[in-house]
Parts: structure tokens; sequence; C-alpha cells
């Protein structure tokens, strides 16, 4: 999801900054990403080595987990990972369990002994990144204190809340909360101007929700009624742990949903989001005052300590203006227990056991229909992994991750924007004017592959033993700070926007780069020792879909410089529409489950990228075995081991609940449904396995998508 930038809000509160992932992430979807699936993978204790003489069948295509009772073009999904559904029930943990969650355990392990032993040095150099990560974790895994602590490490904060007696001071707390991570009101940080992106200004979006989308306050079906209730009953029920009478506690909840629901009633919906044309809304300060009248934007830069602000990109200038009535409405009693709210909501997985209890029985059981809290140590490492990614990754990528494994990975990245190259030269429906910039965006992609150049230096945040959540506190001080440093310089292009143990991938389009974190450079998506096809059908159909995304519908409005410009001549544009539009209708035509449907506006980009990823890699493979002629392996042919190892990294068994949540809130489609979509239109497959049309894997030509 391109430029989405109440996502982009999101992840910058983990330092993550803006990306299109190539795997789930954003709202509540993004603490499973970052419980499960962000922290790397590896075979136990194994980095990517050099290629060793090995049998063919053990590696690539894992013909173990095949079902071949299932006929391929009936039910291509089970057909190529039904043994391993049938065998991988989901965790009592975990909302999902898919391949990216099984690599990312094995990983895990390895990230939990570097930090154990960092952890166990209490003579690391006080300031070294040793010293950081192994205080945080200590910290984060030191249960007895953090309950013994209970909520009065917030305190301080909640003092300073009810100290609350006028206007000013309400917008004066609502900043200083910001700046330690509370999500109160609007998110504000910095952000590449999209119209000039080699400079960095002021970014402000909406914000100030406690359930994962503006949906789940306004739908009027039963379900999200009943979420409605449900969620002000977890809101009492932690106002109550912060230290209210229970009656208190639920006239309190009763007035945060009120006052959240006028805030998401003046919400842009997540399609809406999607386009960077309507999210695009430059002002100097003269126009925010007037934008603002009751929030006042002078006093809030001189909070934060950022004076010299003068341009802020407003993604959503309505919600503004609602917000700007609603401060002046809502009595001041309502805003001080609202911020109380989200200050308590913030922190809560960083307090003590009860009141992690109880956001876990909202946000993992109600909402995801998780069965049971993750161990304490992983919890810990991911939330390492979360503040200090690079500090923890230095020594993440000098222990598993070899130079000649960066070397590889770049060699295909090399051969896919080759195949690349050659579509955009050919595509029929393409006039010479446009397909001109296309090949010139192309050539500046920016290719990081691994690790960053640079690493992130965080002499700045202060971490040590003391109260986890103060930890945490200051890490959100201290990425706050850091995002602000950036208004008013040039964009620094060596940023990443992911950890390298990171299982993912993402593309940028404001800086024009598709990034690969050593995390997913790894088997089932690489290895060394497989054979082509396996690898191009599984990290090439990778490397392909962010390379989409530069091109898909959003992308393709970014420029060669990640400039916001329109470079499509009109006949091209309705050219490219029309063949998206085909992509969407098939993705609606999903059931989900009972009367729920997939959202094919919603996961557009995700499914073109898909689409086109799957179709490069095709090429791609043509090319690495042109003047081959590779032997069958398990029986198996190389066209059919192709699509089969694009399927397998898409196994994944959901619960309900997680579904549901997903099809409201991420523009990724559920995994199923990725693993049979693009194979479906491409004649490629039918060939390799034989279909007929009328097969359901055999689209009608009429009714095939092509895009790239």
């Amino acid at each position: 999801m391109s430029p989405f930038k109440g996502f982009q809000a999101y992840l910058k509160r983990f330092g993550l900054g803006t990306v299109s992932t190539l795997w789930p992430i954003g709202t509540v979807a993004v603490l499973v990403f970052l419980a499960s699936a962000s922290i790397g993978l590896l075979r136990a204790g194994q980095g990517l080595s050099a290629p060793k003489p090995s049998d063919p069948a053990a590696h690539g295509v894992e013909l173990s987990i095949m079902d071949k009772t299932c006929k391929p073009c009936e039910d291509f999904y089970h057909y190529a990972s039904g043994e391993w559904l049938a065998k991988n029930p989901i965790p009592a943990a975990y909302p999902s369990w898919g391949r990216f969650n099984e690599l990312a355990e094995r990983n895990r392990e390895l990230l939990h002994q570097i930090l154990e032993a960092s952890a166990a040095n209490t003579k690391a150099a006080a300031g070294s990144n040793e010293q950081k990560i192994g205080d945080f974790y200590a910290s984060c895994m030191d249960e007895k204190d953090i309950d013994a602590a209970g909520g009065k490490p917030l305190d301080a904060e909640f003092a300073r809340i009810n100290g609350i007696q006028n206007e000013k001071e309400l917008q004066e707390e609502i900043a200083r909360l910001q700046g330690m991570g509370v999500q109160a009101l609007f998110s504000f940080g910095s952000t590449q101007d999209e119209k000039n992106s080699s400079q960095v200004i002021g970014g402000a979006d909406q914000g100030g929700l406690g359930m994962p989308d503006r949906d789940y306050y306004t739908k009027t079906d039963d379900k999200s009624k009943q979420l409605r209730q449900q969620y002000e009953e977890h809101v009492a029920k932690m106002f109550t742990l912060a230290g209210d009478d229970g009656a208190k506690a639920a006239s309190e909840a009763k007035s945060i949903l009120e006052l959240e629901t006028k805030l998401a009633t003046a919400s842009l919906t997540r399609v809406e989001l999607r386009d960077p044309e309507k999210t695009y809304h430059k002002m100097g300060r003269a126009e925010l005052r007037t934008l603002t009248p009751n929030w006042s934007w002078e006093n809030y830069f001189q909070e934060i300590g950022y004076t010299n602000i003068d341009s802020v990109d407003v993604s959503a200038p309505k919600f503004f203006e609602a917000m700007s009535v609603t401060l002046k409405e809502t009595p001041l009693d309502t805003w001080k227990t609202y911020l109380r709210w989200h200050l308590v909501n913030s922190t809560a997985p960083y307090l003590s056991s009860s009141f992690v209890d109880e956001d876990f029985n909202f946000n993992g059981r109600i909402l995801q229909g998780t069965k049971e809290l993750l161990p304490r140590w992983k919890r810990c490492v991911t939330a390492t992994d979360r503040r200090l990614g690079e500090a923890l990754g230095q020594i993440y990528v000098q222990k598993y991750f070899p130079p000649e494994a960066k070397a590889r990975a770049l060699e295909m990245v090399t051969n896919m924007m080759a195949a690349l190259h050659d579509d955009l030269q050919t595509l029929p429906w393409m006039s010479p004017e446009t397909r001109k910039q296309a090949l010139v965006k192309l050539a500046a992609f920016t290719r990081k592959i691994g690790y960053p150049d640079k690493w992130r230096d965080y002499s700045a945040y202060s971490v040590d033993r003391g109260p986890y959540v103060l930890n945490q506190m200051r890490g959100a001080q201290f990425n706050f700070k850091r995002e602000l440093n950036k208004i008013g310089k040039p964009v620094d292009r060596t940023e990443w926007g992911m950890s390298p143990p990171t299982v993912n991938a993402y593309y940028n389009p404001e800086m024009n780069e598709i990034v690969f974190p050593a995390g997913i450079l790894q088997p089932p998506f690489f290895d060394p020792n497989a054979d082509d096809a396996s690898n191009y059908g599984g990290m090439g159909a990778v490397i392909g879909h962010e390379m989409t995304h530069g091109f898909d519908d959003e992308g393709r409005k970014f420029d060669a410089q990640g400039n916001l410009k329109d470079w499509w001549t009109p006949e091209d544009a309705k050219n490219f529409d029309e063949r998206a539009l085909c992509v969407e209708k098939q993705f609606d035509s999903y059931v989900v489950q009972d009367d729920l449907h997939e959202n094919g506006k919603l996961e557009l980009g995700e499914s073109i990228a898909d689409l086109g990823g799957l179709n490069l890699a095709y090429r791609a493979l043509q090319k690495a075995e042109k003047g081959k002629t590779p032997a069958p392996i398990g029986g198996l042919t190389a066209d059919q081991r192709f699509f089969l190892s694009y399927s397998q990294i898409w196994a994944s068994n959901d619960r309900p609940e997680f579904e549901r949540l997903m099809v409201n809130t991420n523009p990724h489609p559920l995994a199923r449904f990725r693993a049979i979509a693009s194979p479906s239109n491409m004649p490629e497959f039918s060939r390799a396995f034989d279909c007929k049309e009328g097969d359901p894997m055999a689209r009608p030509a009429a009714a095939r998508c092509v895009i790239w």
C-alpha cells in the first residue's frame, strides 16, 4: 500500500517509515506482524552460505507438503500445500499461522540468543549498542518488577493530565503525549514533500482512535455493533485497572466511544487513503490557522521543540476541520478522560500483567481470535527489534548474512529488472511517450539488499534496566525527535524502513526504491541449493512484486525521482485503469466467509503487484533457462515447480476473526487467494498443468487479467 498515510503515521510510531510491503502490516495487524513475522527467518544456526552439492529434491519446492489427491486445475492451493495446512493448525498464541510465521520462529530463536548474551553482559560499554539492546531486553524480561510497579510508572503523566486547567494546557499535553508515542487526536511527523521529493516537510494525519479503523465506529451491521459494545467494556476495564471505580469507568468509556466516533466519522476511508492525489495538501502556517481555528499550530510547534516548521502536508483536511470543531464543543473533562485512556491504551502492553492481559483480551482474543498470549521472551525479542532494530540487526548480519548472500540476491534483482525492462518495451497498450518515462523510472530504482550501508545512530536514546514502560516511552521520544529533525533538510536516501532481520520486503514510491532485508533472503523464498524454477517462483516473485509496486495504481503516480506527478498520457492511463478494474473485480468475487468478500478496491495495489511480480518472475526464469533443458525433479517440470514454489510461500491457516480484521483494514488479500489469483490469469500455468477452459484455475481468455 504505497503512500498510505494513515499506515505511514502508524509505522513511524515504531520507526518503520513509509513502505509498500509484501506481507500484511498495519493498524492492529502490525501487532501480528511484529509479534510473529517481522523478525526474520533462518534455519536454526544457518546463514545463507555458498551452494553445496546435494540432492536437488531436498531444496526448493517441498514435495512432502503437497496433497496430490487434489487436482491442480481445481484446487491448486491445497494441491500445493494441503499436507502443510493439515499438519500445521494455528498455535493458540497466534491469530494466523503461515510459512512467514513458521520461518520467523526459526530466526526469533537466533535473535533470542543474541539478546540473552547481551543481557548477561552487564559490563558492556555504556552507550554501546550491546548495552542498549541488553538493558532493553532485560527490562522487558523483568516481569517481577513490572508486576510490582503496576501502573505507577504512569502516575506522573496522569497527574499532568489531571492538572490541565484550560484549552492551551490541553493542547500542550496532547503535544507532549504524542512525543512519547501516545496516538492522541492526530499523528504528526516528517514526510517527503510528494511534489518535491528531495525535501522533507511536516506531515499531519488523521488519528486518535482506539479501534483499528474508522469503519469499526461507523458500520451498522450486528457484528460491528457488538464490537463497539466490547470495546466500551474494554475501555471501562482499563480505567478500573488505572484506579477508577466501576461506575466512573463505565461512564468514562461511554464518553470515549462517543468522542472517538466523532473523529472516526470525519476520517477518510482506507480506500480513500490509498489515493496520493487525495491526501496531498501542502499548507503554510496561515492556511493551517484557517483550517483549524481552535488548534494553535504555533503553540504546538513550540511545545514539540520545532518552531522552524513552515510547511505541513495535511493528508485529510476535513478531519482537521472537524477536529477543530470537536475541540471547542467537547468539555475539558472529557478531553482529560480521553488523554488518560490513550496513555493507558498506548502503554498497556508494557505494564503489569493485569494491563497486558486486558489489552490482549480485546486486541488479541476479540479482534483476532487469538487464544493465548505469546510467551514473554518472544514479546521481548520483538519489542527490542522494534525499538533498536538496527542495533540488533548489526549483530544479526555479522553472524548470519555473509557478503556472498548479498551479492547473489543483487544478481537476481538485476535479472528481474531486465525482465521488466523487456516487458515495458513491448507492452502493446502503452504508448512510446509513456513507455519512455516508465523505462526512466525503472532505471532509477534504488536497490537495497540485506542491510543498510549506514547504520542508525542510537546515541540519543537512553536505555537502562529501570521500568520497562519508560524505556518504551523514551524510545518513542527518540524516534519522534529523529523524525522531526529531518524537517527542512534534504531527504536521506540511505535510510531503511525495516530492520535487517525482517521477513518482508517493500517498495517506497517517494524514494523509488526496492528493499529486501536479510530476513527474507532465505528458504523457502531463496535457497542457493535450489533449482532456478523454485527460486524464481519464490524470491523472484517477491522481487517482481516490489518492482511492480512502482507501476501499480498508486506507484504509477510517482515519477523516477519520487515526485507525485502525472507522467502518463490520458489514453495510457485509461488503458491501465481498464486492466486494473479486472483485478479489482477478480478479488471482489472471492468469498472470505458467509457474506464477507475480499475488498478488491482496497487490495488493488497488492493484487496488481502479485500479478505483475509472478509474470515477470516467469519471464526471468525463461531467460535464465535459455539454452538449457532442466530435468524434472520429483516428477515435476520446471514450470510446475515455479508455480508450486509461488503457491507454497502463501500457505496459511487463519482464524475467522483475523480474516475479518484483515478484510476490514489491510490492503493485502488473504494468503489463500494470493496463492491462486495470479496463476489463474496465466496461460503458462494452464499449459504447465494441462488445465482446460472452465477449470477453476484456468480463467477464460475474455476474463483473464493482464497488465504487465
